[in-house]
């Protein structure tokens, strides 16, 4: 058996081979341990899942073993959305909560997710005790169970379901009012997951015209991954064009992160939806304040929050970094490149129904397409392209790179003079013309990203392929 080992979200594997019901157990044991050292165990824990193959029952699995240890477990009736379960930690009180899903990985995959009180991903402190517990466990096979139906009667298991309350949350933050106004009509993929009947709801109710496809669970997802690509929602861009839609929004198989078409079919990469977000923000809502990304994630954010004299922050790649700013620097917002957002006022958590929502609030109070809103910032601060390459490495290869990245310090790339190295999450270089390349390895599968961002889509060719070059990938 592997290791189990929580990497950026949560501790993931292949079901019937290291996923098992067994492991589950040992995991949640672990948790239990963890939460046991602190008094507020006693406010119980939220268990939510996705709509994966077993999910309800691994999901049980666990409050099983919650309840066991005498910890009050609110467990949801139905498939739910990691960003909804995160919410509910706050609306219940919760110490915390368990989410079981493999978001956005293949349907052969699940996993499982810690979120701490603060309703946002466990930072590495939390992580690495609960994988010291995991160890103990594992060598004790100390794991207490309580039967359903004993943990039920005595009260430790409650049925929970957050909906309705995580909704009302997020009219405090969306203006519905405008959306309902513009008489928009959206086709929504919530690509077989937990996500399903959350934007549908919400729009109709809005008063949005609403056609939903792949709204049903199919563990499989269809036979592609939960993952909402541009490859992947080739059938939203379709019954966009067909039914001249104003925008397809979609949703990976936990809901935490988001995909979004304009109405000419053109689907929009995380980085460009992230920064017209922040324009959004800004220009249309007046907020101010400080805007948090990853090391990886497009410098359009910077470009913007300079215009409007706001403060960038850069993190490692992961979104608990960017949660902990949301949360402790009241950051207006927080993005990834991977898809993933949250705004100042909402969760220190990763929501693609929130950013799906604000997107249809951006183009409800502006009357525009999103290629018209780009047109605009192209025309105020200049547009960067960016582009994302995953590279397969043997491990020979991996040590071989990382022992050239420790001292990887070119004079220019790209025929463009190095300024500036970032070392917080892999090696990174600014060029003088704001092109810049970040190349890092993946804390999960055994390969190389490399980021890109240029000018143009010709220098990011170009760079890519330099860099390749020079570090022999």
């Amino acid at each position: 058996m592997k290791r189990i080992a929580f990497g950026t979200d949560g501790w993931r594997a292949v079901m019937a081979e290291d996923f098992t019901f067994d492991n589950v157990r040992i995991v949640a044991q672990a948790i239990a341990a963890y939460l046991l050292q602190k008094e507020i165990y006693r406010q119980g824990i939220v268990v939510g899942y996705d709509n994966r193959f077993l999910s309800e029952k691994f999901a049980l699995a666990v409050a099983e073993v919650l309840a066991g240890n005498e910890i009050p477990v609110f467990l949801t009736e139905r498939a739910t959305p990691t960003p909804v379960v995160a919410f509910a930690v706050k609306h219940f009180q919760a110490a915390g909560a368990v989410m079981l899903t493999a978001s956005h990985n293949p349907p052969e995959y699940n996993g499982i997710k810690f979120i701490p009180e603060y309703a946002g991903p466990a930072v590495p402190e939390v992580t690495r005790q609960i994988e010291e517990e995991v160890l103990r466990v594992l060598n004790t096979r100390d794991v207490r169970r309580l039967p359903e139906k004993d943990a039920r009667d005595r009260g430790l298991i409650r049925p929970v379901e957050p909906m309705g309350a995580y909704i009302k949350h997020l009219s405090k933050l969306i203006d519905f009012k405008a959306i309902g106004g513009a008489g928009l009509a959206v086709v929504v993929d919530p690509l077989y997951g937990a996500g399903i009947g959350y934007l549908e709801t919400i729009l109709k109710k809005a008063g949005c015209r609403v056609e939903v496809i792949h709204g049903y669970r199919d563990p499989l997802f269809g036979g592609h991954l939960p993952d909402p690509n541009g490859n992947i929602l080739a059938e939203l861009r379709e019954r966009v064009l067909e039914t001249g839609a104003d925008l397809g929004l979609a949703l990976d198989g936990d809901a935490d992160r988001f995909g979004v078409i304009d109405r000419d079919g053109s689907f929009y990469r995380p980085n460009q939806i992230l920064y017209l977000l922040l324009v959004h923000l800004v220009k249309n809502k007046g907020w101010r304040g400080r805007v948090a990304r990853t090391v990886a994630t497009t410098h359009m954010l910077d470009r913007i929050a300079k215009k409007y004299g706001l403060e960038v922050e850069e993190t490692p790649v992961g979104f608990k970094y960017i949660g902990q700013s949301l949360l402790h620097r009241g950051s207006i917002l927080g993005g990834e490149e991977s898809g993933g957002l949250s705004i100042r006022g909402h969760l220190p958590e990763k929501d693609g129904i929130l950013a799906n929502l604000l997107i249809v609030e951006l183009v409800a109070v502006t009357g525009k397409s999103l290629q018209e809103i780009t047109d605009e910032v192209g025309r105020e601060v200049g547009l960067l392209i960016s582009e994302r390459l995953d590279l397969p490495v043997s491990p020979e290869e991996k040590e071989r790179i990382l022992q050239e990245l420790r001292g990887w310090m070119p004079e220019e790339i790209g025929g463009q003079k190095v300024i500036r190295r970032v070392t917080v999450d892999g090696g990174k270089q600014i060029m003088a013309d704001d092109s810049w390349v970040l190349i890092r390895p993946s804390g999960t599968e055994p390969l190389f990203r490399l980021y890109v961002e240029g000018n143009s889509e010709e220098q990011v060719r170009s760079i890519q392929q330099q860099v390749r070059e020079m570090l022999r990938l």
